[in-house]
């Protein structure tokens, strides 16, 4: 029986079904981790997570396996043994497994048992339950490990604890949201008081299509304190030293990174989720129209600032109703980032159209400026590669308050769960701030005039979005508790102060606008409902809580 141990541990990005680069990767690390008794990789670190519907693949199941055993086979030499995520399938039944092994062989393996299916989650979907696991024995110690959800729920931990496990380590795929730091170390706190065990709580980095990993792994102890707090949005392998005391294990490393207050948070979220969905995808950088509004001078920045200025291209598509005002503050944003900035003006393309159709409503001829706008970037990005970055926000997403095959459209959107109130503040903070591994500039990211002045889509003369909707600031108070509390319309009026008619209005706009929303892009989550793997709602649909 041994009273030291040497756990290092690896917060990690990933790469969802590149089997042979994450294998490559996890031993890269364990060759950095020489001197460690044990490497610990996050859930499903060998597939990526989450892998969807790769898991109902026979072939993906099979590669995953014939991988996995690739990285059995490389314990056999002196290096530390490995503790990763990978998927075991057995009995006809596909398990979200961690996989214990060393000197070339399998020391244990462990099934998740509790499998989420909410939210951004639907893992019983493709992953069997696994039983109650056992501790697996190492050195002569016996390790409690509860896969991610596992430890949301009672029955795993109080059951490992029951069967003598004297410390959890807890792999998890856990995505980045508002609050999840207090939330993920409120929840330990109340599982390493339940059980009396200190908790390794180790997550990976990254983004992977809508969702993001922020990491911000941490160590408690039996006693409820975080001995070691990992970073947040950055890749990290930290040696952790364990000593037996006692009747229990201690960890003798101290490590306290600071955490992401908001709105850090979220920009850091944004410029992840853009850099790893361009990168991955192929994309060479991303173009986007910038209008001299707060919502694509803050798309651009986030760009530039995941992507370098070299890779960000804007491009201002004025119409006879644009003002000079736009014309400059979209220059100066440029200027101000570093980036390319051409002018192209859509007035030609409206005149054509106007010819060929004449008889266009008012509604029609505002949105054939943005779809048109939209045909001359998509022109660009065909022609010389960069994505299509879309720059609508979610307040406007929410009440249809955007042009569907227009503003709309494009490849990705680091706006689309950000309400306006949050763009705002996104601005602010970053014309202050320029954010740890950010690629822009130090100061300022764009004029104050944006910032400032009223919001508009300049589609008629004198047009301002206040014209048609509420204050953004009583509108998103509306919509956080229409969309992400689900409150009916009598709540929502109660809880904002507002009219209870104009809460009837706007939750009558939420709903009609889910065929718009269904053909959006993906974009980064930041909230607990996002639009699209969260809030999933019949497109037809007459129920309404006013009546």
């Amino acid at each position: 029986m041994t009273d030291r141990l040497t756990i290092a541990l690896a917060q990690m990005n990933q790469r969802v079904g590149d089997l042979a680069g994450n294998a490559d990767r996890i031993l890269a690390l364990r060759k950095e981790a020489a001197g460690a008794d044990l490497l610990m990789v996050p859930e499903l670190q060998l597939t990526g997570y989450p892998p969807e519907d790769l898991v109902l693949k026979p072939e993906f199941v099979r590669r995953t396996m014939e991988a996995a055993e690739r990285l059995v086979d490389a314990t056999a030499d002196d290096g530390p043994a490995l503790l990763f995520g990978t998927i075991v399938s057995e009995g006809g039944a596909n398990y979200n497994a961690m996989v214990l092994a060393n000197h070339g062989r399998v020391l244990g393996r462990t099934f998740k048992r509790e499998l989420p299916n909410y939210g951004t989650f639907d893992e019983k979907r493709v992953f069997a339950s696994g039983p109650l696991p056992e501790p697996m024995e190492f050195n002569g110690i016996r390790l409690g490990v509860p896969i991610c959800e596992d430890i949301w729920l009672e029955p795993v931990c109080a059951h490992l604890a029951n069967a003598g496990a004297e410390l959890m380590l807890v792999p998890n795929g856990s995505p980045y949201e508002l609050d999840k730091d207090d939330l993920r170390q409120r929840l330990v706190r109340s599982r390493v008081v339940m059980t009396g065990l200190p908790m390794i709580y180790l997550n990976r980095v990254g983004g992977q299509d809508e969702i993001v990993f922020d990491g911000s792994s941490f160590i408690m102890h039996a006693d409820g304190e975080v001995v070691v707090q990992m970073a947040d949005w950055e890749e990290q392998l930290l040696m952790t030293e364990w000593a037996r005391q006692g009747d229990g294990w201690t960890c003798l490393t101290r490590e306290k990174r600071e955490l992401d207050p908001y709105p850090a948070d979220v920009y850091h979220a944004m410029m992840m989720g853009l850099r790893d969905y361009v990168q991955r995808n192929g994309f060479p950088g991303v173009i986007l129209g910038l209008s001299g509004g707060i919502d694509s001078a803050l798309s651009a920045a986030v760009a530039v600032d995941a992507l370098g200025p070299d890779k960000v291209w804007g491009v201002m598509l004025p119409s006879k109703y644009t003002s000079d005002e736009s014309l400059d503050d979209a220059r100066e944003c440029a200027r101000l980032l570093g980036c390319r900035h051409d002018v192209i003006p859509i007035a030609p393309a409206v005149e054509a159209l106007g010819q060929m159709v004449p008889d266009l409503n008012k509604l029609a001829q505002e949105n054939v400026q943005a779809r048109l706008r939209m045909v001359a970037l998509m022109g660009l990005s065909n022609t010389h590669g960069p994505m299509l970055l879309t720059t609508g926000n979610k307040s406007e997403m929410s009440v249809g308050y955007a042009t569907l095959y227009g503003d709309m459209a494009g490849g990705y959107s680091v706006l689309k769960d950000a309400y306006k109130t949050t763009c705002f503040a996104l601005s602010r903070w970053r014309n202050r701030v320029k954010p740890g591994g950010a690629l822009g500039p130090d100061g300022p990211v764009m004029p104050d005039n944006v910032i400032t002045k009223a919001p508009t889509a300049e589609l008629s003369p004198g047009q301002k979005d206040e014209d048609s909707l509420p204050p953004y600031a009583l509108l998103d108070r509306m919509l956080e508790a229409l969309i992400d509390k689900e409150m009916s319309v009598k709540e929502t009026a109660l809880a904002t102060g507002a009219d209870l008619a104009l809460v009837s209005e706007i939750e009558r706009k939420v709903l009609l606008a889910e065929y718009k929303r269904r053909q959006a892009p993906p974009g980064v989550k930041i909230g607990a409902r996002n639009f699209g793997r969260d809030r999933r709602y019949p497109i037809s649909n007459f129920f309404r809580t006013s009546k």
